[in-house]
């Protein structure tokens, strides 16, 4: 991969303040904005009712992927016609698809077709980010370790986007211009759109901006997130909380596995290749034990509503994803012990990981095309 970070002339990387964007980076990123920003505001210059067709719902996903693919693409340079055409069908006919459906809110297989349809693309943009190279286990772990990146830094993007914008209301209030409505649709969801290409912009080239944070992050976050889960779980049960009767409760039990499962994958990820240190080889160990616990009680009662209300839409896709993440921490879990009582290298479950990862993608496709179909 070609990189416009120059070497100082003792051969050493330069500071990243000094790192040299040229004309070409600037117009790439600008393009990817101007893209994004003009497909999210369609309705406000079309006849598009956004609340009556599901515009938001169906494409913002769509459109913030495309971005990072259109960045990706741009700036790798990616010339060949078979994957440029490729990446055009990955986008083009799940858009077509989706926004065919009926638009009715109130069918679950289609918000579950919306929610999965990101996850899906997500997916798309590392085969992009590989350079069409997937079966390369070294680089679906690259594209693990970017995905780290992009989650820390675009939080900060987050919050800094958040600030200015209280900032700029405020500023406009004190002059009695009442800026909100305007800047929340038309400024903000610009932003929000471009932020993710935005931020591999930042990425590709700022690096270190990131390499140091990750690790750092993920050694502070290992052990508060596993005294988070345990006090969580206790005080479920002096609550009297049951995932088997509360379908509430049962939903944010499962958004909670999928937060801890991300931040296990997120740790294991940015620690591979460290120096290795035991306390946080137990750490981690301990927390993928405690996940695969929590996700058979979450399994127990997927399979008890399943029994005592039927089969729905929501139940199956529930179902699927908790299958699915079972076998990926049941796998972890073997190699984690491998890791810390044999002293076997971190890298394995990396590896395990990024081998993994098809079978996300796999699913995200039944879901996003099969579940409209079979519900």
């Amino acid at each position: 991969m070609k990189t416009n970070n120059p070497e100082t002339a003792s051969g050493t990387e330069p500071p990243s303040a000094l790192v040299r964007i040229s004309f070409n980076d600037i117009l790439i990123i600008l393009i990817v904005c101007l893209v994004t920003g003009l497909l999210i505001l369609m309705p406000r210059y079309t006849s598009i009712d956004p609340m009556k067709v599901l515009f938001y719902e169906k494409n913002a996903g769509i459109i913030a992927f495309l971005g990072l693919c259109l960045y990706a693409v741009m700036a790798k340079r990616i010339r060949n016609p078979m994957w440029l055409m490729l990446t055009a069908a990955f986008f083009l006919v799940p858009a077509l698809y989706i926004n065919l459906l009926p638009s009715d809110s109130s069918n679950q297989a289609l918000i579950l077709s919306c929610i999965h349809l990101p996850l899906m693309l997500w997916c798309v943009y590392g085969i992009v980010y590989t350079d069409f190279e997937f079966n390369n286990i070294q680089k679906r772990v690259d594209f693990i370790k970017h995905n780290g990146d992009l989650a820390i830094l675009g939080a900060l993007l987050v919050l800094a986007g958040i600030a200015l914008a209280g900032f700029t209301i405020a500023l406009f209030s004190s002059i009695d211009m009442k800026i909100e409505k305007f800047y929340s649709e038309y400024i903000a969801l610009w932003g929000a759109m471009a932020a993710p290409a935005v931020t591999a912009f930042i990425i590709r080239h700022y690096p270190k901006l990131t390499s140091k944070i990750a690790p750092l992050i993920a050694t502070l976050f290992s052990p508060l997130v596993l005294l988070t889960l345990l006090v969580y779980l206790a005080a479920v049960l002096f609550a009297g909380k049951n995932p088997y009767t509360d379908r509430d409760f049962l939903i944010m039990f499962n958004l909670m596995l999928i937060g801890v499962m991300a931040i296990v994958v997120f740790s294991i990820t940015e620690r591979s290749g460290e120096r290795r240190v035991k306390f946080n080889e137990y750490i981690l160990f301990a927390l993928v034990v405690v996940t695969l616990i929590t996700d058979l009680v979450a399994l127990s009662a997927i399979f008890y509503r399943l029994g005592e209300f039927g089969i729905t839409a929501n139940r199956i896709a529930v179902l699927g994803s908790n299958l699915l993440i079972l076998g990926n921490i049941v796998l972890i879990t073997i190699d984690l012990f491998r890791v810390t009582f044999h002293n076997e290298s971190l890298d394995r479950v990396t590896l395990t990981t990024a081998r993994y990862l098809p079978l996300y993608f796999l699913w995200t496709v039944v879901v996003v095309f099969g579940f409209p179909m079979i519900f």
